[in-house]
């Protein structure tokens, strides 16, 4: 006898606690049981369907169930599902690192693995911190980060976090960092470009660099998109100016392309943009397909050099259990696989263009305000001021949005699309469609 989504649900709220969630709010907002996907639909156990804008929090690129990712796991599993990667080594892991290294032209190597972004983000800061201490600057303990940016929710990553809702509750485990101006495009004032917003943000992180440099080991940054904060995106130019500053006062970059490398702003590297590389990178999400928690950092041979040494001390004695699983590596491998095989940057112009042309009616919205895209992301802001509905606009949009349909979680008033690289035209004209009448939808209650 099948088991209805209801009962699944039923038994999910009396068992699991579900992530990034307040678990009362699903007394009244929907909890969907899902039950199988295929490409960029989800299924629940009563055949229901769901289009997934926001490919499950921005990790399936090429749909659910993709039958070359699945055959490349069959066929791992068959050889080596595990094996611990201290002593040991493995083919996959081999060659995923190998092949980024490549894709970086060979700036940035000796991948370092874990299992999910905020692990790659604590594994930079720690061998930014680290790296200093061996070359004798041992003062260098200070981290910059971003206003509004968001780079996990373990204890060091929070830490280069300023998103209050997920910070504040934790204030006093942490150790803070220094907080600079964003280079938000929406910020622009009397009659400001992009580019003049990124250049004033630049000389907040020069005055800053031109006082402690001597303490700062490194800036984090979440190149051309800050997802977590609003979808708010950036001029490259930031890269570059960042990228001089750090040369000259002596201070690491971290970009964090967790959620916007993969191709997910139009280029595989969002740094490459710029035509800059940092001296950390940190990947995830999308690197497996969407299948496997997997995190890598890749870092420049001068870092990877100041720790090799006899001296243990001196080592990066780091470590997850499932480092560098060779299931997870070589789902990563056929991920890559798909994005030379079928040109998927290229593809994937077309689609953008294909689905900005289609959202049209909502970027002249009198009701929307900031609509931008860059790559396959697409964003726009709600105008509400209710404050009373501003507040629960995501919770009502995003059940909406089931009842046409479509998986999107807006954050806050911020309606985001970051949808799987697989899109038919049809799904792309019904996910603009649909996207529309949920907003006219939700802005019309009252």
């Amino acid at each position: 006898m099948n088991t209805s989504s209801s009962d699944w649900v039923s038994r999910s709220l009396r068992s699991v606690w579900h992530p990034c969630t307040q678990m009362q709010h699903h007394e009244t907002v929907p909890l969907i049981a899902v039950s199988h996907g295929r490409g960029a639909w989800l299924f629940d156990h009563d055949g229901k369907r769901y289009l997934d804008a926001i490919s499950s929090w921005w990790v399936n690129l090429f749909g659910h169930a993709n039958p070359r990712i699945n055959a490349a796991l069959r066929a791992q599993l068959d050889s080596l599902e595990h094996a611990m990667l201290a002593g040991f080594t493995h083919q996959p892991v081999i060659e995923l690192s190998e092949r980024l290294s490549n894709m970086t032209g060979g700036v940035l190597g000796h991948a370092f693995y874990a299992s999910d972004g905020a692990s790659a983000v604590e594994i930079a800061l720690k061998m930014s911190f680290h790296s200093w201490r061996n070359n004798g600057l041992s003062d260098k303990q200070e981290f910059v980060c971003l206003a509004g940016s968001y780079h996990g929710e373990t204890i060091g990553a929070l830490a280069v976090t300023d998103v209050a809702l997920f910070k504040d509750a934790y204030g006093q485990l942490l150790r803070p960092a220094r907080v600079v101006m964003s280079p938000d495009a929406r910020g622009a004032v009397d009659g400001e470009t992009a580019q003049d917003v990124a250049r004033r943000a630049a000389r907040d992180v020069e005055t800053l660099f031109s006082e402690r440099a001597g303490h700062i080991a490194a800036i984090i940054v979440e190149p051309l998109v800050q997802c977590a904060t609003g979808m708010a995106m950036h001029d490259p130019l930031y890269l570059q100016l960042i990228r001089e500053l750090c040369d000259r006062f002596q201070v690491h970059l971290i970009v964090d392309e967790i959620a916007v490398g993969c191709g997910r702003t139009g280029t595989f590297f969002a740094c490459q943009q710029a035509a800059i590389w940092p001296d950390f990178l940190c990947l995830s999400k999308g690197i497996s397909g969407g299948y496997l928690p997997l995190s890598l950092v890749l870092s420049r041979e001068e870092i990877y050099q100041s720790f090799y040494s006899q001296d243990v001390t001196r080592g990066f004695l780091h470590s997850h259990s499932y480092t560098g699983n060779p299931l997870a590596c070589r789902a990563a491998l056929a991920t890559l696989d798909i994005f030379e095989q079928d040109d998927v940057l290229a593809a994937n112009q077309a689609r953008a263009a294909q689905l900005t042309a289609a959202l049209a009616p909502l970027r002249d919205d009198a009701r929307v305000s900031h609509f931008r895209q860059q790559g396959m992301i697409w964003a726009f802001d709600a105008v509400e001021t209710d404050a009373a509905r501003a507040a629960t606009f995501s919770r009502r949009f995003f059940s909406a949005a089931l009842e046409h349909e479509l998986l999107l979680r807006p954050i806050g008033k911020t309606v985001y699309l970051m949808p799987p690289y697989i899109l038919t035209d049809d799904e792309i004209e019904l996910l603009a469609e649909r996207t529309r009448a949920v907003f006219d939808q939700v802005m019309a209650a009252r």
